[in-house]
């Protein structure tokens, strides 16, 4: 690695270091030169987060999701010294939110291209993983990584499981959100939404969108979140994604 790199890497590691109680110092992509990325990338696992700019009711932003993949990138990137978080991709296919002002969506196929893109783009790095907060991203996404992984590229595509949980804008992310960013929450504003298991609510929501079945754009109830729930759920996903990469990586 040249002089010039160092300098630059330890110059952002030191400022995170400060600025983060999450473990090691994560290196972010857009932070760097290309000379820095060169020297580094055949050895990096390049982490790229997906979210999506859409409702999250009356008390959540539009960016909930990508702020909970980016959330986990970082998280993941303070464990392992092999990881460059990318920046986020902050629009997805999110059709099914589009009766609500605000949510801004590119469509399946889009989003797809985008990733097929990005991933092509992306051959200098020892792998590409796809980390998406959004569900309506799974598709698209799933169809990306498996046409560059027929294309010989190292790419993951990786969403939450989230085993117990309301459907959108409910405890879980809320909960998730007071964790990463608290002063975007507006709890006073918070309040139930149609809480109906998502499998029931599916045929409605494919045909008409999240607007026939929830005035407020609530799938669940956020009322009793915590920051500290969302905390550990949040940790708890950290642990699936490292262990899932692992897996990946032999």
């Amino acid at each position: 690695m040249n002089h010039a790199a160092k300098r630059l890497i330890a110059h952002l590691a030191a400022g995170k270091a400060r600025s983060s109680p999450l473990g090691q110092p994560s290196i972010t992509l857009g932070d760097l030169t290309w000379p820095a990325v060169a020297e580094i990338a055949a050895n990096r696992l390049l982490v790229v987060p997906l979210g999506a700019t859409e409702q999250h009711g009356p008390h959540l932003p539009l960016s909930t999701d990508t702020q909970i993949a980016v959330a986990l990138a970082q998280r993941f990137a303070a464990r392992r010294a092999d990881v460059v978080v990318a920046p986020a991709v902050a629009y997805g296919s999110s059709g099914e939110h589009a009766g609500f002002v605000g949510t801004l969506s590119i469509g399946a196929d889009a989003l797809k291209m985008l990733v097929v893109e990005l991933g092509r783009s992306a051959d200098a790095f020892s792998g590409v993983v796809l980390i998406s907060g959004h569900g309506g991203n799974v598709e698209p996404v799933s169809a990306a990584a498996a046409l560059l992984q027929a294309e010989g590229r190292r790419v993951l595509a990786w969403t939450p499981r989230i085993r117990e949980g309301d459907a959108h804008a409910g405890r879980t992310e809320t909960s998730l959100l007071l964790s990463v960013r608290p002063d975007t929450v507006r709890l006073a504003d918070a309040c139930r939404g149609d809480e109906r298991p998502l499998v029931d609510l599916l045929p409605l929501l494919r045909e008409h969108g999240v607007a026939a079945v929830s005035d407020n754009g609530v799938l669940g109830d956020p009322t009793g979140a915590t920051g500290a729930e969302g905390a550990a759920l949040l940790e708890a996903l950290v642990d699936d994604l490292d262990a899932d990469i692992r897996v990946w990586q032999q």
